[in-house]
């Protein structure tokens, strides 16, 4: 499904994220003002995963509607078929930067499983992928379409949204700090060594062609205190 509804989360980062967005806001908007250099005043508005919308997520067609764009050059159906990411939210800022949040509480969840796809649907992830490592400037012999397949794909719909389309797309990762109870890192430096080895072995050198359009932010969930009791 497109539009997929989700319980109130009880562990892990989609527990953090559906806190963050829909009780403590002021804790990610205040990062995002600074990564994107906000004028003040300039306010982030969340699109999912809100309480009152069954705190869905959006995936294919519905995540670009959600926006409230449209992909005038490249459509979505031509660069990636049926049943892509699924966004664990999704912002846009009253100047209309579009922010699209892949969140993260434990190191292995930045190993994902291969795609699934097969036949015609294989070839155009395939084809995507290989575009978007040409134009990150990756020399890496690894299928992308297996090793870190889902931070490949993310990057991949980035570059379908900021440097096809022409739009104020960005990519944010979101890494959260101290999740004991996944057994998550206790510090940045943790989070930021496992990245470091993902884009190495993805052959992806900062800075690339992308890089300012893709953000890091670094949250412990001490931080978000009582809202998470």
């Amino acid at each position: 499904m497109a539009r997929r509804e989700q319980d109130r989360a009880s562990h892990g980062s989609q527990k953090w994220l559906q806190i963050l967005v829909n009780e403590r806001p002021e804790v990610i908007d205040r990062i995002l003002a600074n990564l994107l250099g906000l004028a003040q005043g300039e306010r982030v508005h969340w699109l999912s995963p809100l309480k009152d919308d069954d705190y869905a997520e959006y995936r294919d067609q519905e995540f670009i509607t959600r926006l409230g764009v449209t992909l005038e050059r490249v459509p979505l159906a031509s660069f990636w078929p049926r049943l892509g990411p699924a966004w664990d939210a999704l912002a846009k800022t009253d100047r209309g930067d579009l922010i699209l949040v892949e969140a993260k509480a434990h190191i292995s969840e930045l190993v994902s499983d291969p795609t699934g796809a097969s036949g015609s649907s294989l070839a155009k992830i395939r084809e995507s992928l290989d575009a978007t490592k040409r134009f990150l400037g990756s020399r890496s012999d690894a299928d992308w379409a297996v090793c870190f397949y889902q931070y490949a794909n993310r990057l991949a719909h980035l570059y379908l949204l900021r440097e096809i389309n022409s739009l104020p797309a960005y990519l944010l990762f979101l890494y959260f700090i101290n999740d004991e109870e996944m057994g998550g890192p206790s510090t940045q430096l943790e989070w930021e060594g496992a990245i470091h080895l993902l884009e190495s072995f993805l052959r992806i050198r900062r800075p690339h062609r992308l890089a300012q359009y893709v953000l890091h932010a670094f949250i412990d969930v001490e931080e978000l205190g009582s809202a998470g009791t």
